[in-house]
Parts: C-alpha cells; sequence; structure tokens
C-alpha cells in the first residue's frame, strides 16, 4: 500500500483552481479541503460545505448570559437586598435591561471566541496545521485524498489540465512549523 495520503494541486490563480474543482468533480474525485490565502465567493456551496452552526452556538450563549445578568440583578435587588430607592418597586423592569443587555452581549462574545478556537484547533502553545506552506502566501491548494482516490495518475493529469502549477504527493497529513 501507498505511503502518499494526499495529493495536492497547486494554482496560481482562483479561477483556475475553480476550474481544477469542476474538472475533479465531473470526474468523482472526491476533494478533502481546498485551501487559499483569501476567501474565495462560493467555493462552499461548489464543495458541498454544510452551513456553520454558529448562530446556534451565538443564540445560546446568548440565553445563558439574559439567564445570568437577569439572575444576578433579580437576587441583588429583589430578594437578598431590596431597597426602596425613591417610591419605585424592587423589580422594575426598565432598571434591568441595561445589566442584562450587556451581560447578554459580553456571555455571547466571549462564548463565540471559546467556541472558535476549540472548533479550529487553535489551542495555546499548538503548531499550526498546514498541507502546504504557500497556500498561506500566494498559492490555492486543492487537497485530494490518495487513499480513497487510487487512480493518481488521473488525478495528476486533471490537475495539470485545469493549470495547477505543481502536484504534490504529501505523505503526512499536516506540515509542522517545528
Amino acid at each position: 500500500m501507498s505511503t502518499i495520503k494526499y495529493i495536492l494541486g497547486s494554482f496560481g490563480d482562483p479561477d483556475e483552481m475553480m476550474h481544477g474543482i469542476d474538472k475533479l468533480q465531473e470526474n468523482n474525485i472526491a476533494i478533502y479541503d481546498v485551501f487559499t490565502p483569501m476567501p474565495i465567493h462560493g467555493i462552499e456551496a461548489k464543495l458541498g460545505v454544510p452551513p456553520s452552526r454558529l448562530p446556534i452556538v451565538a443564540f445560546l450563549c446568548g440565553l445563558l448570559g439574559f439567564t445570568l445578568g437577569f439572575s444576578l440583578l433579580y437576587y441583588t435587588m429583589v430578594y437578598d437586598w431590596p431597597m426602596n430607592i425613591g417610591g419605585k418597586p424592587a423589580f422594575a423592569m426598565p432598571n434591568f435591561v441595561p445589566v442584562t443587555f450587556e451581560v447578554t452581549i459580553l456571555i455571547t462574545a466571549l462564548g463565540m471566541v471559546s467556541v472558535f478556537f476549540f472548533r479550529n484547533h487553535l489551542f495555546p502553545g499548538r503548531a499550526p496545521r498546514v498541507m502546504d506552506f504557500r497556500a498561506t502566501n500566494d498559492r490555492f491548494v486543492i487537497a485530494i485524498d490518495a487513499q480513497e482516490n487510487t487512480d493518481h495518475t488521473k488525478i495528476e493529469s486533471l490537475l495539470k489540465e485545469a493549470g495547477a502549477i505543481d502536484v504534490l504527493h504529501n505523505e503526512r497529513k499536516y506540515v509542522s512549523y517545528e
């Protein structure tokens, strides 16, 4: 069995890379991932990437923040230390709005950042996972799983026809900076 894990097609132009994706998909070759130095509009739909579930996480974090903020105010102003200030009731809703809103925003922002770092494996001290270092600079890289797609010469020829500058065979999943 071959030790090659991935076939990497390196492109110099995003349009050529999109053409390469089309050629590979026409020939029923599964694409593992695509690495680009800049965002490319419409690539998620072309690769069949499902929509992000980050809005659901944001809603849940916001709900948690709202609950914590409102509970803190209710406990301190109504239950634990009720005060009569200017004849107003202890449970006056307009007084609760600013603090509850700010705590909701704070918990949502911190939760989203935490989930982003966790989901993308960006823990402190962790080496970045990069398949081809040129993808962080000026190249557009298509990664194809070589174990799943066994006809390597066909894949190479399709990538070259689409305008690939280089076709590399990667024996490791990721290259680290160390």
